[in-house]
């Protein structure tokens, strides 16, 4: 039954069925060859149940959160202070992409909104300084991969509730991966990117008096992510209430402070907004019955049980576990794979002593790297339309941000520590 469920998805996968629609008529297969469509009335209620989560309310927030910072100019303003902070640097241009992109991942929640919102403004600058067009695109592709690993995270709020941890829990462990992760990448731009933009040493220097003005115009930008992590906390609001206060935030924000945002924009974003959420709630919703019935027939626990009486060493699951992820995310979209494969990783992570937010993480910087690896390369595709240039040669020019991002994987991976250094911190159980 397990062969038969996941050779159907396969099938309809590759015939270019969308991937919501391959979870649901997966399940109907099964019960059509299996005699089982007494269990049939059970699929639109578990295509509810599923999506009935608070915390996935956080989800369509997010988005419009996001949405709206890009409108009403916070990105801008946050280029413009990592700009003042990093111009006489070597590959300056490069390093303020990642930094910006440190920053707007951490509000936004989303790879391709970062990408897309940064990107949008250093890869024309980029490529005027002389940066090669596809150099250009894959620095804000991988740039953009730090978007779901740093807290705020939509893939994070997912996982959270398929796996029934804490999402403040995830959140928090993400802090220091999503850090490694932006620094690996201001290492490798040096040897990458320093002969098309050598450190400036003409450059004024950074005075107190440009750094205070600058500062204070990016401020409020800066304020966000503390906002909304100091009130998850601090208990002043959980992180569904969160992701309301960042829209309300940025809303206020990019409308009467900054009035950039202008009435007549408004309804773009919230049409924006609403496609990208309905997307993805609808993958959810139609995973909901394709777990279920994989919980019902023990289908998880059984392939548990296969990979540990094959493999007994922890180490060489935990690589095959990565090697998994990082192959079905060539093909899926992040929320697909979060849904598919945490219902069959938790047992085995359970049997091994992994803890689920280690789980998690791991997960979700798989997913990120996904992003920039073809064909289903969200990331790379976002910059080649703002770059002008083919997602293949973006794809080969991204290849040292990829292995870069890859050792850091590898290191989050066996060395668990980096994950839990802040919740073990904090005094949160794991």
């Amino acid at each position: 039954m397990a062969v038969l469920l996941f050779g159907a998805l396969c099938l309809l996968l590759i015939i270019g069925m969308p991937i919501a629609v391959s979870f649901g008529l997966s399940v109907i297969v099964v019960f059509y060859a299996e005699n089982l469509m007494m269990l049939f009335p059970a699929l639109p209620q578990r295509m509810f149940t599923s999506i009935d989560s608070f915390p996935f309310m956080a989800i369509p927030f997010f988005i419009l959160a996001g949405n709206l910072m890009s409108e009403g100019g916070i990105s801008r303003r946050l280029l413009d202070f990592m700009q003042v902070l990093l111009r006489r640097r070597s590959a300056a241009l490069a390093k303020i992409t990642t930094g910006t992109s440190l920053f707007f991942g951490s509000i936004s929640g989303s790879n391709p909104a970062t990408v897309a919102a940064v990107g949008g403004i250093t890869i024309p600058a980029m490529i005027k300084k002389g940066y090669p067009r596809d150099l250009a695109g894959a620095i804000a592709a991988a740039s953009g991969t730090v978007g779901v690993i740093l807290p705020p995270s939509i893939p994070m709020v997912t996982f959270a509730v398929t796996a029934n941890v804490s999402v403040g829990t995830m959140f928090i462990s993400g802090i220091v991966p999503g850090l490694m992760i932006a620094l690996a990448l201001f290492l490798i731009h040096d040897f990458v990117c320093g002969g098309y933009e050598p450190a400036d040493k003409n450059a004024p220097r950074l005075s107190f008096r440009e750094f205070f003005l600058v500062f204070r115009e990016s401020f409020l930008a800066l304020l966000m992510p503390i906002l909304i992590l100091g009130g998850i906390y601090g208990g002043v609001f959980t992180p569904t209430e969160a992701a309301a206060v960042s829209c309300l935030y940025a809303f206020v924000i990019s409308m009467f402070v900054y009035r950039e945002l202008k009435l007549s924009n408004l309804y773009s974003v919230f049409v924006k907004s609403a496609k990208t959420s309905a997307m993805i709630l609808f993958i959810i919703s139609l995973s909901g019955p394709f777990s279920w019935f994989m919980t019902i027939q023990g289908i998880p626990t059984q392939i548990a049980e296969a990979v540990l009486n094959t493999f007994g060493n922890r180490y060489v699951i935990l690589f095959l576990i990565n090697i998994l992820l990082l192959v079905i995310g060539l093909f899926l979209e992040t929320q697909a794979v979060i849904l598919l494969l945490t219902p069959i990783l938790v047992p085995i992570a359970n049997n091994i002593g992994m803890p689920l937010i280690v789980l998690g993480i791991i997960i979700i910087v798989n997913t990120s790297i996904g992003m920039t690896t073809p064909p289903l390369a969200v990331n790379l595709f976002v910059a080649s339309g703002i770059a002008k240039e083919s997602v293949e040669k973006i794809a080969y020019r991204i290849l040292p941000y990829l292995a870069v991002s890859l050792v850091v994987l590898f290191l989050l991976t066996y060395f668990p520590i980096f994950i839990t250094f802040f919740p073990t911190l904090l005094g949160i159980r794991i």
